[in-house]
C-alpha cells in the first residue's frame, strides 16, 4: 500500500537533495517487425514506435509539473536488434540503427536503447553481423545505445565475443574521437543482463516481457546523504542501514506512484521499477558522498567496498517493501565520470582501477563510464572485460563494464561530455599482457552451482 504521507515528505527533499525519478523507460517488444526485407523492417519499426511513444514525453512532462518531482530522462527500449534483423535477406543493421534513432528524435525521447545481441553462450549470423555494425551505428546516430550480454552463471564467459567487443569498443572510441570517444560511452556489455534495465546503455526490451511495458529508474544520493549526515554520529551500522531503508521506501514509493500515473496515462502495464541510485555530476547527488557521510575519508579508502556492500543491501531492502514489481539492476551505481565524489576520488588518485573492480563485487552493475588511454591494447581491455563477467558469473550477479579508449589521451588528461554523462580522468590500466590468455577462445565454463534446477 502507498503511504502519501512518506511521499509528500519525500518530495520536500526535490529541490534541496536532487531528488528525481531518473528515467521513465518504454519497453517495447518489435517481435512483429520482422520481415525479410529490410526496408519493409525499418518501416514497421518507425510505425510501432510512433504508435506507443508519440505521448511519452507529454504524459511524462505533465506529471512532472503535477507531482512537483523531476522526470529527468525519457527513453525507449526495444527487442534486441540482433533477432529483429537475422531474418531479413539483405539485413543492414546500421540502416535499422538509423531508423531507431530517426524515431527516438521523432518522439523526442533522450535515448533508445536495444541495438543488443545476446551471445553467452555464441553467436548466430545475426548477432555477428549487428556486432560488426555497432561502431559505425553509434557513430552515426545521436540517440542510439547498444549493449552485448557475453556470459552468465548458467553459461559461462564467451571468451570469442568477450576478445570481438574489446575490438569493437575501441573501433567505437575511435569513429567518435572527435566526441571524446562518446560511441563507446553508448555501449556496454554485460554478465547475467537483465531484460527489464530501464537506465542506458543497456536497456533492452527481454524475449519475456510483454508486448510494453513502462519501466522506471529511480534515483536519490543527495536525499540518503542527507539522512545518514542528519545521523547522530555515534549510530551504529544497523541503525545507520535502517536509516537508508527508510529513505529507499520513500524514494521507491515516490517512483511507484509516478511511474503507474504514467502507465495509465499511457494505457499500457507497468513493468518494474529499478532501485538504482543513480548519481549525476550535480554537487550533492553523489554515491561516494554518501560514504563520506559514513565515515569514510573519501571513496577509495580501505572500507569502501564494505560501506558500498551495506549501502546496496538497505536501498533493496527498503525499496523492495514499497513495490510489488521490482526489478531491473537495483543497488548503488558507481560511474566514475556521472558522479561529482567519483570523478574527484578518481582526479585525486583515491580511487584506482583495482578497488573499482573489488567494489563492483557488490554493487548494482560494474565498471562503468571509465576512461582509459586510447592507446590501451584491445588484450588488455579484453582482460579488464573478462575479469568482470567473472565476478558477476561466480557471484550470479549482474555485472558490465562501460569503458571509454580516449584516442590521444593519456593519464593526467580528461574526456568530457556534459549534462548526465559529466566528466571523466583518464585512469591508468596494468602493464603486464593478457594476450595469452584471453587469446585462447571458446568459453570458460560456467561454475558449478550453475546446475541447480
Amino acid at each position: 500500500m502507498i503511504d502519501t504521507g512518506n511521499i509528500l515528505e519525500t518530495i520536500n527533499m526535490v529541490k534541496l537533495y536532487n531528488l528525481d525519478i531518473r528515467t521513465v523507460t518504454l519497453a517495447l517488444s518489435l517481435r512483429d517487425c520482422i520481415a525479410e526485407d529490410v526496408d519493409v523492417v525499418c518501416e514497421k519499426i518507425y510505425n510501432k514506435i510512433q504508435k506507443y511513444a508519440k505521448n511519452l514525453v507529454e504524459y511524462a512532462d505533465e506529471l512532472a509539473d503535477e507531482y512537483s518531482i523531476p522526470i529527468i530522462n525519457k527513453r525507449i527500449a526495444v527487442t534486441p536488434i540482433s533477432l529483429i534483423g537475422e531474418s531479413c535477406k539483405n539485413p543492414d543493421y546500421v540502416k535499422i540503427a538509423k531508423t531507431l534513432d530517426k524515431a527516438a528524435k521523432d518522439v523526442g525521447v533522450n535515448f533508445i536503447g536495444g541495438f543488443s545481441a545476446l551471445v553467452e553462450k555464441g553467436c548466430t549470423k545475426g548477432d555477428k553481423l549487428l556486432i560488426e555494425s555497432i561502431p559505425e551505428a553509434l557513430a552515426s546516430t545521436e540517440y542510439l545505445c547498444s549493449s552485448i550480454n557475453l556470459a552468465s552463471s548458467k553459461a559461462g564467459i564467451n571468451m570469442d565475443a568477450v576478445l570481438k567487443m574489446s575490438e569493437i569498443i575501441k573501433k567505437a572510441a575511435e569513429l567518435t574521437k572527435d566526441r571524446d570517444g562518446i560511441g563507446a560511452a553508448k555501449l556496454v556489455v554485460f554478465c547475467n543482463v537483465p531484460g527489464d534495465n530501464p537506465f542506458m546503455a543497456g536497456a533492452f526490451c527481454g524475449v519475456g516481457e510483454p508486448e510494453c511495458a513502462l519501466n522506471v529508474g529511480v534515483s536519490g544520493p543527495g536525499v540518503v546523504r542527507a539522512a545518514v549526515d542528519a545521523l547522530d554520529k555515534n549510530a551504529d551500522m544497523s541503525q545507520l542501514a535502517n536509516k537508508i531503508k527508510e529513505i529507499a521506501f520513500k524514494i521507491t514509493s515516490t517512483g511507484e506512484l509516478v511511474g503507474r500515473k504514467l502507465a495509465q496515462k499511457l494505457d499500457i502495464p507497468f513493468g518494474v521499477i529499478d532501485l538504482s541510485l543513480a548519481p549525476t555530476p550535480a554537487v550533492g547527488d553523489s554515491v561516494a558522498g554518501i560514504f563520506q557521510a559514513m565515515g569514510l575519508e573519501h571513496a577509495g579508502a580501505h572500507g569502501t567496498t564494505a560501506a558500498l556492500a551495506m549501502l546496496n543491501d538497505a536501498v533493496k531492502k527498503g525499496g523492495i517493501m514499497a513495490s510489488s514489481h521490482v526489478g531491473g539492476l537495483s543497488g548503488a551505481f558507481i560511474p566514475v565520470s556521472e558522479d561529482a565524489g567519483m570523478i574527484e576520488a578518481a582526479t585525486n588518485g583515491f580511487l584506482t582501477f583495482d578497488k573499482l573492480e573489488a567494489m563492483t563485487s557488490v554493487c548494482s552493475v560494474g565498471l562503468d563510464m571509465i576512461a582509459i588511454p586510447g592507446d590501451t591494447p584491445v588484450d588488455t581491455i579484453a582482460g579488464i572485460i573478462a575479469d568482470e563477467m567473472a565476478i558477476g558469473m561466480i557471484n550470479k550477479k549482474t555485472t558490465a563494464v562501460r569503458i571509454i579508449p580516449a584516442y590521444g589521451k593519456t593519464v593526467g588528461d580528461k574526456i568530457s561530455y556534459g549534462g548526465l554523462l559529466g566528466e571523466a580522468p583518464i585512469m591508468p590500466v596494468g602493464n603486464l599482457s593478457s594476450t595469452g590468455f584471453v587469446r585462447r577462445g571458446g568459453r570458460i565454463p560456467a561454475p558449478i552451482h550453475s546446475l541447480n534446477n
